[in-house]
């Protein structure tokens, strides 16, 4: 565990030499999503993950609204906490978001930014939509809305993986939940994304086409498709997700 800057985080970490990676899960997530790529690189360099705020084994979010750059302190507790210097970034999702801006904060630590199936920018949401949307994640159904939201997102997904998501989605709390998804109806990763001069890749899935996609928000931002997965891309299709990180992390010097 490692002091935050709201609680305790929770931090796995292991392997040793070559450019530590650090993985930064999505809403709802937490560091188990990324065993596989745990086992892949752990032979031969440092690989890195932290349960973000109320997610995970993490200490729950204090009362109030939470924005994507303070998740972002989070890795900023756990990289300092680590003594980590310079180092590759890792988010899938609400994570590719909070690595966009700690990225942006903080552009000469971040060695690469590899964005797996990243959140779209929830700002293009109209107003009234976004309010009911969080005025539902307050009550009792905020779970089965969730599970309403993800279900086409998991249904290219084998059964195992569908149960796993919504599992550990019921499992986190609905503090941390609401947050999570709240964070990212403020964010602007167009300026986070432009503040950061380094190497990018985001790999999208079909899901991810949308005006508000950040390769479309961004054209520089390089990007490489992924067929026939859910949103999950990490549990889905593990070894594509690693031959895709692999191929990214040769490219840094």
């Amino acid at each position: 565990m490692v002091k935050g800057p709201a609680g305790a985080l929770h931090v796995d970490d292991g392997g040793k030499g070559g450019l530590p990676v650090v993985f930064v899960h999505s809403s709802c997530g937490n560091t188990t999503h990324w065993a596989a790529q745990f086992v892949h690189l752990r032979r031969s360099r440092r690989a890195v993950a932290l349960d973000l705020r109320g997610h995970g084994k993490s200490a729950p979010p204090a009362d109030g609204d939470i924005s994507v750059e303070d998740f972002a302190r989070d890795i900023e507790a756990v990289v300092d906490a680590l003594g980590l210097q310079r180092f590759v970034l890792v988010g899938h999702s609400m994570g590719g978001a909070v690595c966009a801006a700690y990225a942006g904060l903080h552009p000469d630590r971040v060695a690469g930014l590899f964005l797996l199936d990243p959140a779209s920018d929830g700002r293009s949401i109209p107003a009234e939509q976004a309010a009911g949307f969080m005025q539902v994640l307050a009550t009792d159904a905020w779970s089965a809305v969730i599970e309403e939201y993800w279900t086409p997102m998991l249904a290219p997904s084998r059964p195992e993986v569908r149960e796993r998501v919504l599992s550990q989605m019921r499992a986190t709390s609905q503090a941390g939940a609401r947050a999570g998804l709240g964070a990212l109806l403020t964010f602007d990763p167009v300026a986070a994304l432009r503040r950061y001069p380094g190497p990018r890749l985001s790999v999208i899935t079909a899901f991810n086409e949308e005006p508000g996609s950040y390769q479309r928000l961004v054209p520089e931002l390089p990007f490489r498709k992924v067929e026939g997965t859910g949103h999950w891309v990490q549990l889905d299709a593990p070894d594509t997700v690693n031959a895709l990180l692999d191929g990214f992390l040769a490219s840094i010097r």
